[in-house]
């Protein structure tokens, strides 16, 4: 199977599986503990069944929308994900330029390979930076200033990382902080020989947005085992003013799971909040995001602007999402997927996948714009 070939994102799935070595695949593939969370994100949102309408003309239909403001193209951005750059070499710039190409936003993890700064030089529009809070306040703070300095149009704050959910893959395969090396990883790498020499020959080879920025650390492991103490459990609603007094710009609170959480983030003045469940990697046993998408826009979606995450796999999901009142979505594994098939056209291949699925599937269900797309999509029968 090559990219011209591949339909689907699962098609994309199954390319990234081969060319990217098992321990950085499962890293992203996988959820923590039993994986309960994990699969009923997908399991919920494929049992929304979506109704179809026929003899409406939709010879003129659009899924161009805003977020944020910002007109796009389509009605989602691609997720903040962790050693982006370990799927593919430069994974973060080459996923950003065809999310840019795309006409969609792109936003950029704290834990990425590349740098912002090596995001910022290798593309010519704003991108948004995902921040974690870390308990190093002055770390956190530089970090900031650094996503302001590289003009970036919107602050990402995840909440729901305060502990770090268990993964049970990450540990078999030795992607704990720091990373253990062992035999069955070395002999993957060695299968996977075009993998590593773009590895080898890409900008960076750890955490680009600490890499030097930490005081005496450098290397992975050094850096590793800063950042197994960094993860604050003592994050709280005030730090939130905290943010909001050195970031001038849109704020997007992410990983918000419930109806009471959704009201204080709100109350907060973020100008939007991302119903998420970190797409399975936290809390094992918590409800799928999709299913809890519907309480909090009655709550909050008036005044707030939501974004939906978790599970979203193909233009059918972002449909669905919408549906049930979301504004727009993030794109995690799927674009993860495409960029371990092939980097940058690989990215490419996934937006242009979901985006041709939304279109269709908007046309099957009588739907010309996406403002048009509101409850009824549902099939409540």
């Amino acid at each position: 199977m090559s990219l011209a070939t591949a339909t689907s994102i699962d098609d994309l799935r199954l390319m990234a599986k081969r060319r990217v070595p098992k321990a950085f695949f499962e890293y992203c593939d996988h959820g923590s503990y039993a994986e309960e969370t994990l699969n009923a994100n997908r399991a919920d949102l494929k049992a929304l069944r979506l109704r179809q309408r026929v003899m409406v003309d939709v010879s003129n239909r659009s899924t161009e929308t805003t977020i944020l403001g910002e007109t796009v193209a389509y009605p989602f951005a691609l997720a903040p994900t962790g050693l982006t750059g370990m799927q593919h070499a430069d994974g973060e710039i080459l996923a950003a330029r065809a999310a840019e190409k795309a006409g969609i936003p792109f936003c950029l993890s704290t834990m990425s390979i590349c740098s912002i700064e090596d995001v910022a030089a290798g593309t010519t529009k704003p991108f948004w930076f995902q921040l974690y809070v870390m308990k190093d306040r002055g770390f956190a703070k530089s970090l900031v200033e650094r996503a302001i300095a590289a003009k970036c149009s919107a602050l990402v704050l995840t909440v729901d990382l305060q502990v770090q959910g268990q993964r049970h893959r990450d540990i078999k395969n030795g992607m704990t902080v720091p990373p253990r090396v062992t035999l069955a990883n070395v002999v993957d790498i060695a299968t996977k020989p075009d993998w590593a020499l773009k590895v080898l020959r890409g900008k960076r080879k750890t955490f680009g947005n600490l890499d030097g920025f930490v005081k005496g650390m450098s290397g992975v492991k050094s850096l590793g085992a800063w950042i197994a103490g960094q993860f604050d459990p003592a994050l709280n609603w005030d730090d939130v003013a905290w943010i909001r007094s050195i970031w001038p710009g849109k704020l997007i609170i992410k990983g918000v799971l419930d109806v009471g959480d959704a009201k204080l983030a709100a109350g907060t003045g973020a100008d939007a909040i991302v119903v998420s469940n970190h797409g399975g990697r936290q809390l094992d046993g918590a409800p799928s995001a999709i299913s809890t998408l519907p309480r909090i826009v009655e709550a909050v979606g008036g005044g707030t602007e939501i974004i939906f995450d978790s599970g979203v796999r193909s233009g059918q999901d972002v449909l669905r999402a919408l549906a049930l009142g979301a504004k727009s979505c993030l794109i995690g594994r799927a674009f993860l997927y495409g960029l371990g098939a092939g980097g940058e056209a690989g990215v490419a291949k996934a937006i242009d996948i979901i985006g041709k699925e939304l279109s269709v599937s908007m046309a099957l269900t009588g739907r010309r714009s996406i403002a048009e797309i509101d409850g009824t999509v549902i099939d409540r029968g």
